[in-house]
C-alpha cells in the first residue's frame, strides 16, 4: 500500500478549503504542497542567519538553524520512509520545528519569555505554530484573515512537538542543547492561537492521552536529536576543541547528567562510551585537518546517524504491527540509543559550550533584546515593520500589542536584531 493510502481525507483537511490547481500544473499530493510551502517561507530563509549553538557570523563553517534544519529534515525523511509514513509530513515538520526561534536561539527565547508575561509568555515551538497559522503570508480566510502558510492538519499535527498550552506545562528544568538553562516551560500553543490548535488536534487521542503527539511529530523529534548529537560533536571536532581519542569519561558523566539524563552512573555511560568507540569509523588518531581526516569524519557522522535510527526503526517494528502513522502507534527509542545520543550530547556541552566568554556574550545579547523590545513598545507602528505595524492597530489591549512587539522581534535574525538595536536604541 502506499504510503499516502494511509492518510484520510481529515488528515489531508486545510483550514481553508482551496480550488483545485491547473490542469496543467504537475501533478502533487497535498504534503507535497505544504513542504514546498515551508521551503519557500520568509521564516525559512531567516533561519542561515539565526542562531544555532554559536552565532552563524562567527565562522563560515559552524552550522546555522537552516543548515541545522536541512539536516534534521534528511534524517526524519528516512526514518519516516522506512516506517512506512508519508517521508513528506515528517520532512516538512523537521524543515518547520525552528521557525519560531528567535534571534540568539534559546538564550533569546528566555528574554522574551520574560518580557511577555503578560500577554502570555514566549515559547519557540508555539511561535513555530503561530507562524504557520498566522503570521507568514500564504492564505487568507473569507474574513480576509491571515491563516499563514494554511497547511494541512496531519502536517501541522506533526510539527506540534508540545501539544499542550502553557497552563498544562511542566515546570522548566534542565539545560538546552546550547547551553542556556531551561528556564522557558516547554508548550505548543498561545492562549490566542487555540482555535486553529483545536482545529488541528482534531482525532488526536482525549483524556490521559490529549498530551500524545502524533508519530510524525516523534520522528521530527528524534530526528532533531539524532542532528543535534552528531554534528555538534562534528564541529566541535573540526574546531579543535573535541579529541574523540581523548575523552574524560568521568567529567562527560557530570555533564550528561546536570543536562540530559539524572540518572545516568558512570559505570554505564563508560560502557556506552566503549560501544560507540567499536564503530568501525570511530577515529582511532587526533583530527588533523586532512581531507582524508574530515572524510572520515563524514563517514563517523554517517555511520552514527545509521545507527541510531536503525535501533529505532527495529524497536519500532518489533513493537507493534503498524501501520506507522499518525496515532495508529508509537516511536520506540531503546535506552541504549537514548544514552548513546546522551553522550555525544555530552561531549559536545562539556568541550565547547561551557566557557566564560561564552556566558559573557549571551548576557550581552539578552540585554540588547530588551532595550529593543522596550522601544518597539514605546513607539508602535513607527517602527514596526508593514504587517506588524496592522496588527498593533488591530490589538484590543496592551497585552495584544505587546505581543506583535514580541512577534516582530521574534521574526528578526541576529544580524537584524543587532541593526534595530543600534538604529533604535
Amino acid at each position: 500500500m502506499d504510503a499516502d493510502d494511509l492518510y484520510d481525507a481529515a488528515a489531508a483537511e486545510r483550514l481553508v478549503p482551496e480550488p483545485p490547481k491547473r490542469v496543467d500544473a504537475p501533478e502533487r499530493t497535498p504534503f507535497e504542497r505544504d513542504r514546498a510551502r515551508v521551503v519557500h517561507a520568509a521564516s525559512s530563509r531567516r533561519l542561515a542567519a539565526k542562531t544555532q549553538v554559536v552565532g552563524p557570523s562567527s565562522d563560515d563553517f559552524v552550522r546555522n538553524r537552516l543548515t541545522h534544519s536541512l539536516e534534521v529534515a534528511q534524517v526524519a525523511r528516512d526514518l519516516s520512509r522506512a516506517l512506512g509514513s508519508q517521508p513528506d509530513i515528517a520532512e516538512t515538520a523537521a524543515l518547520a520545528h525552528d521557525l519560531g526561534h528567535p534571534p540568539f536561539g534559546h538564550n533569546g527565547e528566555r528574554l522574551l519569555a520574560t518580557v511577555s508575561e503578560s500577554c502570555g509568555g514566549f515559547e519557540g515551538n508555539a511561535q513555530t505554530l503561530r507562524l504557520l497559522t498566522r503570521l507568514e503570508a500564504k492564505s487568507v480566510d473569507a474574513a480576509g484573515r491571515s491563516v499563514g502558510l494554511n497547511l494541512t492538519r496531519a502536517t501541522l499535527d506533526a510539527c506540534t512537538k508540545y501539544p499542550w498550552t502553557r497552563d498544562e506545562a511542566e515546570p522548566a528544568g534542565g539545560v538546552h542543547t546550547d547551553g542556556t538553562p531551561r528556564g522557558v516551560v516547554k508548550f505548543g500553543v498561545y492562549d490566542d492561537d487555540l482555535p486553529v490548535f483545536t482545529w488541528l488536534r482534531r482525532g488526536a487521542p482525549t483524556g490521559e492521552g490529549s498530551r500524545r503527539r502524533c508519530l510524525e511529530a516523534q520522528v521530527m523529534d528524534l530526528a532533531d536529536d539524532v542532528a543535534y548529537s552528531v554534528h555538534d560533536v562534528e564541529d566541535g571536532v573540526v574546531a579543535g576543541k573535541i579529541d574523540l581519542t581523548r575523552l574524560d569519561v568521568a567529567a562527560l558523566g557530570e555533564t550528561v547528567r546536570t543536562w540530559y539524563v539524572p540518572d545516568a552512573d558512570d559505570a554505564t555511560l563508560a560502557a556506552v562510551l566503549a560501544d560507540l568507540r567499536a564503530v568501525g569509523s570511530w577515529p582511532g588518531r587526533a583530527h588533523d585537518g586532512s581531507r582524508a581526516a574530515l572524510a572520515a569524519l563524514k563517514n563517523l557522522t554517517s555511520d552514527l546517524i545509521g545507527r541510531f535510527c536503525g535501533d529505532v526503526q527495529t524497536a519500532t517494528s518489533a513493537a507493534a504491527d503498524g501501520p506507522f502513522v499518525r496515532y495508529a502507534t508509537d516511536l520506540v527509542v531503546p535506552r541504549r540509543t537514548l544514552l548513546e545520543i546522551s553522550l555525544l550530547k555530552g561531549v559536545a556541552a562539556h568541550y565547547v559550550m561551557q566557557t566564560d566568554e561564552r556566558l559573557a556574550l549571551l548576557e550581552r545579547q539578552r540585554e540588547l533584546l530588551a532595550e529593543l523590545v522596550t522601544v518597539l513598545c514605546e513607539r508602535g507602528p513607527e517602527v514596526l515593520d508593514r504587517p506588524f505595524a496592522d496588527d498593533w492597530r488591530d490589538a484590543a489591549d496592551d497585552a495584544g500589542r505587546l505581543r506583535v512587539v514580541v512577534d516582530q522581534v521574534a521574526s528578526l535574525t541576529d544580524a537584524s536584531a543587532v541593526a534595530w538595536h543600534q538604529r533604535l536604541c
